[in-house]
């Protein structure tokens, strides 16, 4: 078994990789907290995926110059090999004001099918009572300016409750990109993981397809060399 030129620890079988197979930018990040590491070298797949998820930060780093938070929490979450898919509509409501949910629950009611059916009910019921039933006395005659009156203070209290409804919407609604945002950047990063990975194994199996072809090779010459002695002796 190889030893990690890093945790100086043996290293399974199939997990070796030689330093000079890694790339440059990622053996020099190695080499800062390594001096003493060489090509000739190996490391564990892990350690290598480790610094592979160092590069990758670095490499945001010098590309956006200082990283926001969002960003430093896919970083977070790559190093640590974390999940950031997550149900975010919990900590969204919990995040609610009292005033908040009520805007959210009069908004939703006022743009139903119920309010509006519900509503219409009662001003025609209103005109009916002062028309047929208070005919002779009415408490709001026509024009109905007690009805008009209740209607314009209704629409007066339910426009600004609908616009504190719409702006929590948008508040919810930058939350859940953000965190689309983040799961799409995450997923970026780690299919260029996957990718290092398998051009890793692509060499790992040239390699060995390289080394079997020679075997061949010189199985195919000592071949040779038999059937030439043998025509030699006949």
């Amino acid at each position: 078994m190889e030893i990690s030129a890093i945790s100086k620890k043996e290293i399974k079988t199939g997990e070796e990789i030689q330093v000079s197979d890694i790339r440059e930018g990622i053996f020099n990040l190695i080499k800062v907290d390594f001096p003493a590491i060489q090509k000739d070298h190996y490391i564990s797949l892990m350690e290598l995926n480790q610094y592979r998820r160092l590069y990758l930060t670095s490499l945001i780093t010098q590309e956006k110059g200082e990283l926001a938070m969002i960003d430093i929490d896919v970083m977070t979450a790559i190093q640590n090999n974390a999940i950031l898919s997550e149900n975010i509509q919990d900590e969204i409501e919990t995040e609610l004001t009292i005033g908040q949910k009520l805007a959210d629950h009069v908004a939703a009611f006022g743009g139903s099918w119920t309010f509006i059916i519900t509503f219409f009910l009662f001003i025609l019921v209103w005109m009916l009572i002062n028309i047929w039933f208070l005919a002779t006395k009415p408490f709001d005659p026509f024009p109905f300016i007690l009805l008009n009156l209740i209607l314009s203070c209704l629409a007066a209290i339910q426009a600004p409750i609908i616009m504190m409804s719409q702006n929590r919407q948008e508040q919810k609604d930058r939350i859940r990109g953000e965190h689309d945002y983040k799961i799409n950047l995450k997923a970026e990063l780690e299919i260029k993981l996957l990718s290092e990975k398998i051009d890793h194994l692509l060499v790992h199996q040239n390699k060995k397809l390289l080394e079997i072809q020679e075997i061949q090779t010189d199985y195919l010459e000592d071949l040779m060399k038999e059937v030439k002695e043998l025509k030699n002796i006949k």
